[in-house]
């Protein structure tokens, strides 16, 4: 407890809050195992759902939201946006959430991560498509990986507590949240993790050091049915011992995110920041 504290103390002389986010790069160099990448990555605007959306990612980088320190709890967060492995809804499932964390004292991570080639013949052949998305799902979780340790290594840095390291992410996202969650090593260890109408394989098993986990889900999900996902996921984290806490709303949907809807799982966040707070990821740490 006496160095936690002292690694608190350094982090309030470190000048941590910052109007204008910072975008680094995941890797040193190119990202492993797609370095003949080198396709122009696309952006987008929704003209009715102003939804951002960028495809063709080939350089995974992190977008770096601090809180201000007078609020800051030392925990931080890997937010991955979804998007079908096609694109990525980087402000609807990102930014906004990021923001969120930061108003609780949360420093958030917004990761773009690797997605499947789009915009060419390739893409009109099944096959094709179909290989591609699935390279893309190991990328990703590679990416998330990736962007774990990033912030453990960069932690008294951002103003971070290595052991308040959590990752969230929304449909093709929570599978990447899931598969951090499932497959990691000490550095890459999430402390918590929260799949939120997250996408899931068809088979997985939990590890043996499994940490908290938060699910939600709308039961009129038909785009990733609950039952096929996080209730399978949450039903493997009970069996082997671990804590897990599930909220899955009669009307929702899917691809919610932050954004209000009039109906019962327009909550969610609240239920989030009340878990937060449970797992004592909300308090500042004693001096």
């Amino acid at each position: 407890m006496k160095l936690l504290a002292l690694i608190w103390l350094s982090f309030l002389a470190v000048p941590l809050f910052s109007a204008e986010p910072m975008v680094i790069p995941l890797y040193d160099g190119p990202a492993p195992g797609s370095e003949s990448w080198n396709w122009p990555e696309t952006s987008t605007v929704g003209p009715k759902d102003t939804i951002l959306r960028i495809g063709n990612v080939t350089k995974p980088a992190l977008t770096v939201f601090l809180p201000d320190p007078a609020k800051a709890t030392g925990t931080g967060v890997v937010i991955c946006p979804g998007g079908g492995w096609r694109i990525l809804a980087f402000n609807h499932e990102g930014t906004e959430v990021a923001e969120y964390l930061n108003s609780l004292g949360v420093a958030a991570f917004v990761l773009k991560y690797r997605v499947m080639r789009t915009g060419d013949e390739g893409e009109k052949d099944k096959a094709v498509a179909a290989a591609r998305r699935k390279e893309a799902q190991a990328m990703g979780i590679a990416d998330g990986q990736q962007a774990v340790k990033l912030v453990r290594a960069h932690a008294a840095e951002w103003g971070v507590l290595p052991n308040r390291i959590g990752i969230l992410g929304f449909s093709a996202g929570g599978w990447v949240t899931s598969g951090v969650a499932l497959q990691h090593d000490a550095q890459s260890r999430p402390d918590f993790a929260a799949p939120i109408y997250g996408a899931l394989p068809p088979e997985f098993k939990a590890p043996s050091d499994g940490m908290p986990l938060f699910l939600v889900h709308a039961d009129d999900d038909r785009t990733v049915p609950p039952a096929r996902t996080s209730v399978r996921l949450y039903t493997a984290w009970k069996e082997a011992g671990f804590p897990a806490e599930m909220h899955i709303y009669s009307a929702g949907g899917h691809g919610f995110g932050m954004r209000k809807k009039n109906l019962p799982v327009d909550g969610w966040t609240d239920r989030l920041r009340e878990w937060l707070g449970a797992q004592g990821l909300l308090a500042r740490p004693s001096k």
